[in-house]
């Protein structure tokens, strides 16, 4: 996102309706010690370095953000509409619940009270005081009760200040409030904040702004997958928001662009207007199937062909599956094929295996290996359910 107006903090705001609920998922087995992983295919030891512990992110949020189509040509219409929007075509009822505004939507100066910047000073830090402020915003739209419950804190104008000193005070002066606000990292991964952001924040972003293009979105899909380890309940990887419908990228690339970012368990922020999508577009983004498989982190597990663009992308799921992506990074169709040893399987190991985006069974018992023919640019994104408890040693 740009800084243009923004010296400190973006404000979000979060729609609540009796009429529109969360779904609420429960934790992941892996970590309250019900399940283990399949295999050191999917590590997860980092688990556990998560302490902001408010209760937020125990599934990677889901929402709006106005920054990828509207950047700074924002305003009460635009936002009153997207959140009806989001509500009249169902996602929010999917969980797409949070609407972000994010740079331009402030004041560039401070009053005396310190809220916002007098032009006779350099940008100054108010964590304390404007948290209570964040907090304190009650406001109502329309039937929709809407109040301040998630802050994403970019790291424009920072002084010079390392990201690991600048964002903790922030949480403090958030959690100091007395209400649980959602506090999502962005310092664009220039620190590496998979190391150490799980002890300040609930999401943090790994990678630099995304833009509307099959070169953006993969390289930023592959810059991701190397924190896989660290994100979980609590504290996720963030990739940036989705540019599902913005027209920059074909039909196929958009899908595959959503499955990644499911299968990544990245935060799902839908980044088009929402008040004009295409069939398609929703199609897209309200594949419940890809949405809501309970697990963790996926990550790419197996590439081959030509500049390594045939992968196999997976991540365990509960109840002993796997979520599995064939993603044809060439041009032109191809067969992909998912062994069963780079997923953690024993070979003699049955397999039924559930298409979903075809949303049926492709496969009731398949053994050793599976391949499918993808579309250039394009990707098939499967759950597999091994029909034995026999799976590789971890």
């Amino acid at each position: 996102m740009g800084c243009i107006l923004t010296a400190v903090a973006i404000l979000y705001v979060y729609v609540f309706s009796a009429a529109v609920a969360a779904r609420v998922l429960p934790l992941h087995p892996y970590l309250n010690a019900e399940q283990k992983p399949l295999s050191n295919v999917f590590d997860t030891s980092k688990y556990g370095i998560l302490q902001l512990s408010n209760g937020l992110a125990l599934t990677p949020q889901m929402g709006w953000n106005s920054w990828n189509f509207f950047a700074c040509n924002i305003n009460e219409t635009v936002i009153k509409e997207t959140a009806d929007a989001l509500i009249s075509t169902g996602l929010a009822k999917l969980g797409y619940n949070y609407v972000n505004i994010d740079d331009c939507w402030s004041e560039f100066f401070r009053d005396s009270k310190g809220f916002h910047m007098s032009s006779s000073t350099r940008v100054t830090f108010h964590e304390s005081g404007d948290a209570k402020l964040f907090a304190s915003w009650f406001l109502y739209l329309v039937v929709q009760f809407i109040r301040v419950d998630y802050l994403k804190y970019d790291n424009c104008f920072n002084l010079g200040i390392e990201p690991e000193k600048r964002y903790p005070p922030m949480r403090d002066a958030l959690n100091a409030t007395g209400r649980t606000i959602f506090y999502s990292l962005c310092e664009w991964g220039v620190n590496d904040p998979a190391l150490w952001a799980g002890k300040v924040g609930n999401s943090w972003r790994t990678t630099e702004d995304i833009n509307d293009s099959w070169a953006s979105m993969t390289t930023i899909a592959d810059l991701n997958d190397k924190w896989a380890a660290y994100a979980g309940p609590g504290g996720w990887n963030d990739p940036d928001m989705l540019e599902v419908g913005n027209g920059g990228m074909t039909y196929q690339e958009y899908r595959a662009h959503f499955s990644i970012w499911a299968l990544m368990k990245a935060p799902l922020l839908i980044g088009c207007d929402v008040r004009n999508m295409t069939k398609e577009t929703l199609e897209i983004l309200s594949n419940e199937e890809v949405i809501y498989p309970l697990g963790v982190q996926g990550r790419k597990v197996y590439a081959y062909g030509s500049d390594d663009c045939y992968q196999v992308w997976a991540g365990p799921l509960s109840g002993r599956r796997l979520a599995v992506i064939l993603w044809n990074r060439c041009s032109k169709t191809a067969s992909i094929t998912a062994k069963w040893n780079v997923l953690g399987l024993e070979s003699s190991i049955s397999v039924s295996i559930r298409d979903l985006w075809k949303h049926k069974i492709v496969s009731e018992n398949a053994v050793a290996s599976f391949s499918a023919r993808v579309d250039g640019h394009a990707c098939e994104m499967y759950i597999f359910t091994p029909s034995s408890e026999t799976h590789r040693a971890s």
